[in-house]
């Protein structure tokens, strides 16, 4: 499955293991709350709805951030805008440690989530541009497994420290933690220059006069193709995020497991979710790109209604996450090839990085839609409807969209027709390998 890798460039090696980096610690610094969020209920007396309110608006930042970051690195640069992205959200992670009250928690995830949306689109869309098209798939996807490693982290860090600090200090340290790894992340993007399609791009954008504007990938020829990504991340990104965010709640409320226990539950949960990107990854490239996202979406809800209902406990609970993990979170893989490819190169950055960060905004959305349900039927039932009716709008989109397994990216200006406007022409694309 790996022998890819050592075709790979220095160059490639380099972007690969930078980014694999950026997304280990951009989850890591996302799960950490994840575990704070329960003791935080219990300690400042919050209701379920107050919680989900709480991780709504940092996802909602998080979509507007990724959406401004993505335009930012169509016009100054990818590997220069992920760099930034990773600095602010470390900083604002570390700050929330100092919180006294639901408010300042509030607009402390506010400010990281500005960064923590912007981190995925920029590294992605480097990733995509800086990859050969017969690896993007596995490359792509593999690197984010870091997510995995990132979220495993987060779950070893939460039990250790939770089970030897008390919890009203222990979450205000698994906060201030998570300031650390952004300083090794900052020196390895050092080595990792702009892919050499975007400055093409940007070289034929200047001599035209012509940039394209924050609202380009809403215009005739690219707004299908936004709406339906964005409708696809929504079951994978929103919907996944949203059943992980309340997990540790879930696993502590209803199977009565203690936050340090939690943590370790999780991690088999992301640990299966780290071969889950693997397989994801992998067999984007040999099934495709669609059929990929299919299997996996089916197989995310059947696995989320027998983790939720089925009467789960001790090793039977834990066997139950390995396969949890694998599907609910490992379909993101192949988000980011396949979003490379869909959008052109001049609007690929605020492209990409809004259908993604439009999958978390609406995650948001559910996240709160499953506090508010709980109120009214068990948590177990509103985490399985809200999955299903993600995963079935996602199933929807990838009908629509068209199969981009092997495509080759070059320039947007290349073949513009004269009516249209080259800055937001869709990149040229040659037959997919072998066909």
């Amino acid at each position: 499955m790996f022998t890819w890798y050592r075709e790979l460039t220095t160059r490639e090696r380099n972007t690969f293991w930078g980014c694999f980096a950026g997304w280990a610690v951009d989850a890591m610094d996302a799960q950490l709350f994840s575990f704070v969020l329960p003791i935080l209920i219990a300690a400042w007396g919050m209701t379920t709805a107050q919680a989900g309110y709480l991780a709504t608006a940092t996802l909602l930042s998080a979509a507007i951030g990724g959406w401004l970051c993505g335009y930012l690195a169509d016009r100054f640069g990818r590997a220069r805008i992920m760099q930034f992205t990773i600095l602010w959200f470390c900083a604002f992670t570390f700050l929330a440690g100092f919180a006294q009250d639901f408010q300042q928690l509030m607009v402390l995830r506010i400010m990281q989530g500005l960064g923590f949306g912007g981190e995925w689109a920029a590294g992605a869309v480097l990733m995509g541009e800086i990859i050969r098209a017969e690896h993007r798939g596995k490359a792509v996807g593999t690197v984010q497994s870091g997510f995995g490693i990132g979220w495993s982290a987060a779950a070893i860090l939460a039990g250790i420290i939770l089970a030897h600090i008390p919890e009203e200090y222990g979450w205000r340290a698994l906060l201030m933690i998570g300031v650390l790894p952004g300083f090794l992340v900052l020196y390895l993007r050092r080595t990792i220059g702009e892919p050499e399609v975007y400055q093409r791009t940007r070289a034929a954008i200047k001599a035209t006069g012509r940039a394209p504007s924050l609202g380009a990938i809403f215009q005739p020829g690219v707004l299908h193709v936004t709406i339906l990504a964005s409708l696809l991340a929504f079951g994978v990104v929103g919907v996944g995020g949203a059943i992980v965010n309340w997990l540790p709640t879930f696993v502590k409320t209803v199977r009565h497991i203690s936050p340090s226990a939690a943590g370790y539950y999780v991690f088999l949960v992301t640990g299966g979710s780290f071969f889950g990107f693997l397989a994801s990854a992998y067999l984007s490239d040999v099934l495709g790109r669609r059929r990929t996202f299919q299997l996996f979406l089916v197989c995310s809800w059947l696995v989320t209604i027998a983790y939720m209902f089925l009467p789960l406990s001790g090793w039977k609970l834990v066997l139950m996450g390995i396969p949890f993990g694998f599907f609910t979170i490992g379909n993101y893989a192949a988000l980011g090839p396949f979003f490379t490819e869909l959008f052109p190169t001049a609007v690929r950055g605020s492209g990409q990085s809004f259908a993604y960060n439009f999958g978390k905004a609406t995650g948001a959305v559910a996240v709160s839609c499953i506090g508010i349900l709980a109120q009214w039927i068990t948590l177990a039932e509103a985490i399985g409807l809200i999955a299903l009716l993600g995963y079935s709008i996602a199933i929807v989109a990838t009908l629509l969209l068209p199969e981009t397994k092997g495509i080759e990216l070059t320039s947007s200006l290349g073949h513009a027709d004269k009516e249209e406007d080259p800055s937001i022409a869709v990149a040229q694309r040659t037959a997919p390998r072998g066909a």
